[in-house]
C-alpha cells in the first residue's frame, strides 16, 4: 500500500514535471519570436505533410515580408474581419466569444469564432489541427504568454506571415501573388478586403473565388477598413 502511494506521487511528480518542461519550452519560443522570424508553424507543418501524401514534390507556397512592405489596407481589412478589438483587448475578446457562443447555440452548430487574432496566432504556431480536450487550456497559456512578452506590433507581423490563405498558401506575400499576382504592399482597399475575407476558409474560397457569401463579406469589411486602427 504504502509503495502504491509512493509510486502514485512520483508519477504525479514526473507528469508535473513534463507539463512545466513543455511550458518553458513554449516560453523559449516566443522569446526568440520577438527577434526572429520564424520559419514555419505547426499548423503549416501539418498541412504539408497532407499535401505531401498526395504528392510527394508538393512544397508550400511562402515568403516572409517585413511588417511594412505589407499593404495598410490588409492590416486595416484583417482587423475589421478576424478582431476589431485587437488594439484594445489582451488576447481575449471576452464579449466576441459570448456573441460567438449564443450564436452557436441558437443555431445548433458552429457558425461563428470568437477567437482573437492572439489565440488564432498561438494556434497556429504551436499546435496541430487535432482538437483535444486540453487544446483551449494550451491555446489560452500561449495566448497569455505572447500578449505579455510581444508587442502587438509583432503579434500582427507574424500573423500575417503565417496564417493559412489557399490550398498550401501561407502569408500575406505568398496571398498576395498566388491571388492578384503582384506583392502585398500593393495591394488595394478591394483586394485587401476579399483577401480578409478568405480567413476563415481559405481552401474553399481559393477554389471558389467568387462565391457569393465571400464577395458579401469582402463588400461589408471595405466598408469598414475606414475605422480601423493598425500596430505601428
Amino acid at each position: 500500500m504504502v509503495l502504491n502511494r509512493r509510486f502514485f506521487w512520483r508519477l504525479v511528480a514526473i507528469v508535473i514535471g513534463l507539463v512545466l518542461c513543455y511550458q518553458l519550452w513554449l516560453l523559449g519560443h516566443v522569446l526568440w519570436w520577438t527577434q526572429y522570424n520564424p520559419s514555419s508553424s505547426a499548423f503549416m507543418e501539418a498541412r504539408l505533410d497532407i499535401l505531401q501524401s498526395k504528392d510527394p514534390d508538393a512544397e508550400l507556397h511562402y515568403k516572409w515580408v517585413p511588417y511594412e512592405k505589407i499593404s495598410i489596407n490588409l492590416k486595416r481589412a484583417v482587423i475589421a474581419s478576424e478582431d476589431a478589438k485587437f488594439l484594445q483587448h489582451e488576447g481575449f475578446d471576452w464579449e466576441g466569444m459570448q456573441t460567438a457562443w449564443e450564436k452557436n447555440l441558437k443555431k445548433g452548430k458552429i457558425v461563428a469564432g470568437g477567437s482573437t487574432i492572439s489565440q488564432q496566432l498561438a494556434k497556429n504556431l504551436f499546435l496541430s489541427g487535432k482538437r483535444t480536450p486540453w487544446r483551449k487550456a494550451e491555446e489560452a497559456m500561449i495566448t497569455i504568454m505572447m500578449e505579455n512578452i510581444m508587442s502587438k506590433h509583432r503579434i500582427f507581423e507574424i500573423y500575417l506571415n503565417v496564417i493559412e490563405w489557399g490550398d498550401g498558401v501561407f502569408g500575406a506575400e505568398a496571398a498576395a501573388r498566388h491571388y492578384y499576382g503582384k506583392s502585398a504592399s500593393r495591394l488595394n482597399a478591394s483586394e485587401a478586403a476579399k483577401l480578409a475575407a478568405m480567413v476563415p476558409n481559405p481552401r474553399y474560397y481559393d477554389a471558389h473565388r467568387n462565391d457569393r457569401r465571400l464577395l458579401r463579406k469582402a463588400r461589408i469589411i471595405q466598408r469598414r477598413m475606414g475605422y480601423v486602427q493598425v500596430p505601428r
